[in-house]
Order: structure tokens, then C-alpha cells, then sequence
């Protein structure tokens, strides 16, 4: 439900920002002027092909500027990033493809300084809370929570935190690395991701106590862990989580979802990239190639009918605005080539993609009602 009381769907791109190469500097500067200027321009351009709304890493005071005086204004979200940001304090993350990684794959959830940093990164929600277009938080991005978290947590130096705590679970169980079950680890990754959840849901709902918790954007095997779902569900509004490689939802699992969790789910990353995209090898990133703009659309509308035909899915959120621009360096591993955007690094747009999606997305409450009417197929 929006704060007006109507059903909402989030529908959105993610990085809902202007590039920072200097073709698409002079690019924004020859179209729009300037930043506000795009801003203006951008969030008509959204909302006339369909979305309503910005996803993870979108230009937060931008919109936020835009919203206070337009008519219409975006449904944003806020990347809060409790774990990697505590770890870039702590030391011993990395940069991976697509997220942070951590030392043995496993997460600093057992440390004592993790709560209390969480307490005082989450004071500057307070400032949020009568923000009626926020529509909720992400606390981190793709975090190692696997099942092999048990063995990544016994392997660390025993001085570490994570090593202590999971010595004392395993102890109380009678557990060695020798021993270890798959069913003792689907125990222990539900202990270590009720340790995380607890801690950051408390910190957000503390200072921000109106707007929705999104969780941490679970990717992966992540999706086919009812255990993790299970844990999640307590602590989360709806379950966020980025879904590759599969051109339509799988049907047993999104209904998984809801009986684990308990919860709505939330599609925070997907996409395809097009081979007909000039200048862009399509070599990194984790979306498929199809050959061009318009079969790029086509994917757009088989996947969302497959996410509205589930029923508990309250949106999604296409990854993401702008292409990779391959002139930038030293760029995140995952985004430096590919064509991921509804526009391009001189901010035009992909028409065929685009009069694909504004099909979809201006249907989708009607499709949305047919498929809550239509009698479920076996």
C-alpha cells in the first residue's frame, strides 16, 4: 500500500544517476543543462514510460530535491550498507564483482563492535521518517550468507569474533569440521543470519520506524535457502532479492518464498543485455545477450508476467538506468562494458527496449488484477 492507502507496485530502474564520464558530462550538459535540470527531465521520462520510482544507488538528494517540488513525485530507495561500511572500518573486505567480499565468505555479524556501529550509522534515518515518497531501506548488497558459512567461520584465525562464536554453536552440538552435516549447516547459516537481521532491523526501526525494511538483497543460491527465507521473514517488510539467470520466475520457488518468509518478495536486480549496443563488448556483468533492443524488451515483459502471475511480488527494479561506460577506469569489476541501461552513456534512449517496457508497465495493475482473479494451473 502507498501512504495514500491504493495498491503500489515499485517499479523501477536501479542507479537512477548521471554518469560520470566526460561524454556523458557534456552529454547531460547540452540536454539538460545541468544536474537539477536532468533530474526534472528524467523523473518525466520514468514516469511516461511506465515506472514510478528509483531502486538502489539512484542519486538520493537529487531526487529528493526533485520531489519536493514536482507534482508526481518518485518512490526511492535508500542504500544503507551496515556491513560492508562496518567492514571498510574494521578491515579484511575486498572488492568482488557485483559486492564486498569478506574473509572466508563469511560476514562480521558475531563482532562485538557491529551492533554498536549499526546503532550509530542508522541515527541519520531519524531525518527520513516523514518522507512519504521513501519507499524503504536496503541494508547491504549480496552478502556472503551461504551455507557454508559454518566451515568459513571455524577456518578463521580463533582470535577472530565469527571463529569463537561458531566454536561455541558447534561445541554445544557436539560438532567438528570432521562431522560437520549439511543439516548443521542450514542450522548455523539460520543462527548467523538471525544474528545480522536482529541487530540492523532493530537499528532502522529504531531511528525510522515508517518506512519499509527491504533486507540485504540476497542473490544467488540464496533463493533456494528456506532457512535463510524463514529468518529474513521475521525481521523484513518484503525480501529483496536479485534474480540472474533464468528467463522467467521459477513457480515452485517464488511460492517458496512466501510460505518461508512469510513475506512479499521484491525484485531488486535484473536484466539482459543487447549485442546490437555500439561500443560494448558485453563481456562483464551477469545478464545474458540476446541480439538487440527489442528482444531485450521482450525478456522484460516474459519476466514480469511471470513475477505478477506469482501473486507476492510487490515490484521490481531493472538493473539499471545507464550503460556501463567502458571509458571510465578503474570502474567496479562487474560494470565496465555492458549494456544495461535504458540509456545510454549520452543519455538517449533505447527505444525498442523502452516502448516494451512502457507495454508492460502501463498495464500492470490491470494485469496484476487478472492474475488475482485467474484460477491457479496445476
Amino acid at each position: 500500500m502507498d501512504p495514500e492507502g491504493y495498491y503500489f507496485l515499485h517499479n523501477a530502474p536501479n542507479a537512477v544517476s548521471h554518469g560520470t564520464s566526460e561524454r556523458t558530462k557534456k552529454a547531460l550538459q547540452e540536454k539538460y543543462g545541468n544536474a537539477a535540470g536532468w533530474m526534472t527531465a528524467t523523473r518525466k521520462f520514468l514516469f511516461a514510460n511506465g515506472f514510478n520510482g528509483a531502486g538502489a544507488w539512484s542519486a538520493t538528494k537529487e531526487i529528493q530535491a526533485e520531489n519536493a517540488r514536482a507534482d508526481r513525485p518518485l518512490a526511492y530507495t535508500i542504500n544503507l550498507d551496515f556491513m560492508s561500511k562496518y567492514g571498510d572500518k574494521r578491515g579484511g573486505t575486498y572488492v568482488q564483482p557485483g559486492h564486498k567480499g569478506y574473509p572466508n565468505d563469511v560476514i562480521f555479524a558475531f563482532d562485538p563492535g557491529f551492533e554498536a556501529f549499526a546503532e550509530q550509522h542508522a541515527k541519520q534515518l531519524a531525518k527520513n521518517r516523514k518522507d512519504k515518497n521513501l519507499f524503504g531501506y536496503f541494508s547491504d548488497n549480496e552478502m556472503p550468507l551461504l551455507r557454508k558459512n559454518l566451515d568459513g567461520y571455524l577456518t578463521l584465525p580463533v582470535t577472530e569474533p565469527g571463529y569463537v562464536a561458531a566454536k561455541k554453536w558447534a561445541d554445544e552440538r557436539g560438532i567438528t569440521l570432521a562431522t560437520i552435516t549439511d543439516q548443521n549447516r542450514q542450522d548455523f547459516l539460520a543462527f548467523a543470519a538471525e544474528k545480522y537481521f536482529s541487530i540492523v532491523a532493530k537499528a532502522i526501526k529504531k531511528y525510522d520506524p515508517n518506512h519499509l525494511y527491504l533486507g540485504c538483497r540476497f542473490h544467488g543460491a540464496q533463493r533456494y535457502y528456506p532457512e535463510l527465507m524463514k529468518v529474513a521473514g521475521k525481521y523484513l517488510d518484503a525480501v529483496s532479492i536479485n534474480y540472474y539467470n533464468n528467463w522467467t520466475p521459477e513457480k515452485r520457488w517464488v511460492a517458496e518464498w512466501e510460505q518461508s518468509a512469510g513475506k512479499p518478495f521484491l525484485i531488486t536486480e535484473w536484466y539482459v543485455k543487447g549485442e546490437d549496443a555500439p561500443g560494448l563488448a558485453n563481456t562483464a556483468g551477469a545478464g545474458w545477450v540476446v541480439k538487440t533492443q527489442a528482444d531485450r524488451g521482450l525478456f522484460y515483459q516474459n519476466f514480469t508476467l511471470g513475477l505478477l502471475e506469482s501473486k507476492n511480488c510487490v515490484g521490481w527494479h531493472w538493473f539499471k538506468y545507464q550503460d556501463n561506460d567502458p571509458t571510465i577506469v578503474g570502474a567496479e569489476p562487474s560494470n565496465t562494458n555492458a549494456n544495461k541501461g535504458i540509456v545510454n552513456n549520452y543519455l538517449e534512449p533505447y527505444t525498442p527496449l523502452l516502448d516494451k517496457m512502457r507495454e508492460l508497465n502501463l498495464q500492470m495493475y490491470p494485469l496484476a488484477d487478472f492474475f488475482d482473479q485467474r484460477t491457479p494451473q496445476p
